[in-house]
C-alpha cells in the first residue's frame, strides 16, 4: 500500500473526529482549549502508533479466542507508559486532561483500528495507519479546542487577543462542545461535497 495514501486517509477521508465520529468522549471532554485538544490528540496518537505496531507484529501468534483481550492488554500497557511519562515530565497537562488519559484504553478509535487495520496488515502499514489516524484525531481535537477557546475566552493556546473582554461562556462549557463540533462537521461535509 502507498504510505502517503494511508496517512492522508486518516487525516482527510476517514478523519476520526469529523468523518467517522470516533472517540467522542475525549473530543467533547478535553477540548476546552487548543492546548488540551492537541495534548489529548498527541497522547492518543502515541498509543495508536505503538499499539498498531505491536498488534500487527503479534497477530499471527494470538489465538482468535483471546484476540480482543490481548489487544486491550497491549493498548493498556502503552497507556500506562504514557501516563507515567506524563506524570513525570508534563504534570500540568496531565492534570488538565485528568481521567481522560486512562480512558484512552477504551477509546473505540484505538481498538477499532487494531481490529480493522493492524490485525490484517503488516507492521509498517499499521504504523503509517496509526500516524494518519493519530494526525487526523490530533488535528480534529486541536481545531475544536481552538474554536472553543477563541469563542469562549478570547484566546488561543493561552494567549489572550481580545483584551479584557470575556468570550461566550457557553463555548467553555459542555454544550459549547456540541455546538462547535456540529458546525465543524457541517463545514467538513460541505467541503467534502465540493
Amino acid at each position: 500500500m502507498n504510505k502517503f495514501k494511508i496517512i492522508l486517509n486518516g487525516i482527510i477521508k476517514e478523519n476520526p473526529t469529523f468523518c467517522l465520529l470516533l472517540g467522542m468522549c475525549p473530543t467533547l471532554g478535553t477540548t476546552t482549549s487548543a492546548i488540551n485538544g492537541m495534548g489529548m490528540g498527541l497522547c492518543t496518537m502515541f498509543v495508536l502508533i505503538c499499539s498498531n505496531m505491536v498488534i500487527s507484529a503479534i497477530k499471527n501468534v494470538v489465538p482468535d479466542k483471546v484476540r480482543i483481550p490481548a489487544f486491550i492488554v497491549v493498548i493498556a500497557s502503552f497507556v500506562t507508559i504514557l501516563q507515567l511519562c506524563m506524570q513525570a515530565y508534563l504534570p500540568s497537562l496531565y492534570e488538565s486532561l485528568g481521567l481522560f488519559i486512562p480512558l484512552i484504553v477504551v477509546n473505540c478509535l484505538i481498538l477499532g483500528r487494531a481490529e480493522a487495520f493492524a490485525s490484517r496488515n503488516n507492521v509498517i502499514d499499521s504504523v503509517f495507519d496509526g500516524i494518519g489516524m493519530g494526525l487526523g484525531f490530533t488535528l480534529g481535537l486541536t481545531i475544536l479546542g481552538s474554536v472553543r477557546e477563541i469563542l469562549g475566552s478570547g484566546s488561543i493556546f493561552g494567549m489572550k487577543f481580545i483584551g479584557d473582554a470575556d468570550g461566550m461562556l457557553v463555548f467553555v462549557l459542555a454544550p459549547g462542545a456540541f455546538i462547535a463540533l456540529g458546525y465543524l462537521i457541517a463545514l467538513v461535509n460541505k467541503l467534502k461535497a465540493k
